[in-house]
This record gives structure tokens, sequence and C-alpha cells, in this order.
């Protein structure tokens, strides 16, 4: 074992090279996750002078972890890391062992890996990550699928499968906390993010880097305590207690940071629990469902007093209207274009401003009529073009994803 956290006076020459290197490598990591955009400079000049990236690019990445930004600050961490392990191993190459500096690294590592596991945890737990289905997935053929369209529907499917993963990261994140159970939960962080990475890179999720990384820290916080696992389970040996470095012994040291970490547990936990219930009230399963929700297919389609009929080569004329969130809505057309609107409904005066998302806004372009939940008529104009719209809602509760169930007993799969 190259590291642990049991003290040791000396170390061996391979032990603090291979700790200087790690030590430097996630910590500007670390770094660059929190305060990357600070550096951009820098970091753009090492992405066009050395790796010759020669087109623009975005550092946000728009959600995605895996943008060329993640790739230049990935190798331009690496390239520091080898300089600095060289600079620091020529210059404290006399210093015999890091005992204090491997504690307080094992304390950051834990510290990153416990926020973003119950972070990512919770958003599972309260499904604000993962939401059901929505209408314009149901009426989505699956070969239109995106690979990571799929894996969100998938995982959106279940509640009781939200639940079960979400936990199952908060628990690896609080067994972290502890000393004593710092293994354990390292170990547990190991299982469940090497399931997230895989999955990442099956699916084609724009979280490859960072879930790596996050599997990489928590190896590497088990493999300085890991004696102990092999010895009981791969050597069938009994274990000794091991004589971790502890940077002060007294007993008030020891309250004080017991009591730490319970204050910062409960800041994490107020910063995390109220967004995420926030976030699933207002873009998850628990959201209002908007006035006039579901799925409206056009019966009747009248364009410039023109009435077009339902050929699936007509580009203009309207299949369904989707309506699933306030004042938002989807139209798919006969040739299966998907063409987003928003879509504010004033239901004192029987009216509606309905305009694609990029254009001007229309104040009540629309008159509708709604005489009962199965029936919605549109007149108006849009785009210089008068339509008169018939729709009928479509049940989609009887949906197979959505009247399926589940079931105790099946005499048969159920594979459809």
């Amino acid at each position: 074992m190259i590291l642990s956290r049991e003290h040791r006076e000396n170390w061996s020459t391979l032990s603090k090279i291979f700790f200087r290197f790690i030590f430097s490598y996630f910590v500007l990591y670390i770094l660059f996750t929190f305060s990357g955009g600070l550096f951009q400079t820098s970091l753009k000049w090492i992405g066009s002078t050395i790796l010759g990236i020669n087109y623009d690019y975005d550092i946000s990445g728009y959600g995605s972890g895996d943008h060329t930004f993640s790739y230049v600050k990935l190798f331009s961490g690496f390239l520091l890391s080898v300089l600095t392990t060289t600079i620091w191993s020529i210059v404290d190459r006399k210093r015999p062992s890091y005992n204090a500096l491997l504690y307080w690294f094992l304390v950051l590592l834990r510290l990153y890996l416990i926020y973003f596991m119950l972070v990512y945890g919770f958003v599972k737990v309260f499904k604000s990550q993962f939401p059901y289905p929505s209408l314009s997935r149901m009426l989505q053929p699956l070969g239109e699928f995106s690979p990571m369209g799929l894996a969100w529907t998938y995982m959106g499917y279940s509640n009781g499968f939200n639940i079960f993963t979400g936990t199952l990261e908060v628990i690896a994140g609080l067994l972290l906390i502890s000393k004593r159970t710092q293994t354990l939960g390292a170990l547990m962080v190991v299982g469940v993010m090497t399931h997230v990475a895989a999955m990442n890179f099956m699916y084609d999720i724009p979280v490859k880097l960072f879930s790596v990384h996050l599997v990489l820290m928590a190896l590497f916080i088990f493999s300085t305590d890991s004696k102990r696992f092999c010895n009981v389970f791969l050597f069938n040996k009994p274990t000794e207690s091991s004589q971790y470095f502890r940077p002060n012994k007294e007993p008030l040291y020891n309250k004080i940071t017991f009591w730490m970490k319970i204050v910062l547990l409960i800041l994490v936990l107020v910063m995390i629990l109220p967004r995420g219930l926030s976030n699933s009230k207002k873009w998850g399963d628990k959201r209002e469902k908007p006035y006039l929700y579901g799925i409206w297919e056009a019966a009747y389609f009248i364009k410039n007093k023109d009435t077009l009929p339902p050929l699936v080569t007509d580009y203009d004329r309207w299949r369904y209207l989707i309506i699933d969130y306030k004042d938002r809505a989807t139209v798919k057309t006969m040739t299966d274009d998907i063409r987003a609107y928003n879509f504010i409904i004033d239901s004192t005066k029987q009216k509606a401003s309905i305009f694609k998302r990029d254009s001007d806004t229309l104040n009540n372009n629309f008159n509708y009529k709604n005489p009962n939940k199965y029936f919605l008529e549109l007149e108006g104009v849009i785009d210089n073009d008068s339509l008169h719209i018939i729709l009928n809602k479509v049940d989609h509760e009887k949906f197979m994803l959505n009247s399926r169930g589940f079931n105790w007993i099946n005499e048969r799969p159920f594979n459809r």
C-alpha cells in the first residue's frame, strides 16, 4: 500500500512522489471546478497553443460537463500537477513524511464528495433531476430518442427507483462525515458512482469527466485504509485496529470538530433541501399543471379559410398541441416537426397569447373556447396567417406507460 492513514514516521520515495502528484492533481481539479472561469484566459491559451484548438467555444458548457473547456481544464490541471510534483520533489526532497497534509487532504476530498453526493442524492429523492416523461415524450417515437433522452425517460418513469438510487447516494455521503465510517462511505461512493459513470458513458450523458473523478477520489480515500478490507475479505486474515494519524488528541478538539461537522451538515442541508423542493414543485412531478393541460389532437385545421386535410406530408398543419408547462406549449405537425410556443391564457377574457419562443410577444392574438375538458377551439392570427383549429383531447392516461402500473403477479412477461 503506497499511502496509508496510519501514522508513519518515514515514507518511501515512491509514496512521497505519488502523494505530491495526487494532492496537486485533485486540488487543482477542485479549484478549477469552482473557479475555472477566473483562469479562462490562461487556460484558453494552453488550449490553443498546446492542444491546437482553433475554434471558439463557450466556457459554461450550457449544462454539459464534457465541453471543450472542461477538457482544456483537465489537460491544464494534469500538466500543472506534473510540474508542481517535479518542483515540489526537488525543493522538499528531505521531508520524511506528509502525515498531517495527507490528513487534511482527505478532509478536503471528503467535504467535496459529501457535498455532491448529498446534492445529487436529494435531486433524485425529490425527483427534480429525472421528472416523469413529459407529454411530448409520450408522443415521440423511440427511434427519435437520443441516448441521453432514453436514459432520462427510463429514470424518470419510476418514483421508487429515483428514491432508491438517491437514498444510496445520500447514505454514502453521510457515511463520509465520520472518520470511523469514511472507509465504508468511500467504498459505497465507488459502487454508486461507478454505476452513474457507466451510465454516463453508455448513454452519452455529458457528465463523464465529473463522475469519473468522484469515483477516483472515493477510491483514493478507500485505498488509504484498504489493508483491513483486504485482510478480511480477500486474504482471510485477522486484522488489527489501525493507529491513524491525529492532528490533535485533546478531548476538546474532538468535541469542537464534532459540532463543526453538525453545523456544516445543517448548513449544507439548508442549502440543498429547500432548493430541491422548489425545483421539484417548479419542474418536477409535483409542479402545478397549467390550465388546458394535456395533449390536444387537431380534428380540423383551417388556415387562411382553407381546410387542410390531415396529410402526413403537410408541414404546416398541426397534428398535436401539447400543453405541459405553464405558459408553454409544443406543436407537433403532421410531418412530426416540433415547434415551441409561448402559450399564455387569459381565462377571464377567453383569450390566448400564442407566439414562437424566439419571436416578439403577441398579446391575446387568439380567441379560444373550452366548453368541456375534451374540446378546445382556437381562432386567431400568427405569422400573418389566420388559423381556426378545433382540437379534441387525447386521454394520455390510457397510454401503456401510464396505465400498466405495478403488478405483483405476472403469469407471463408483459414486454411490449
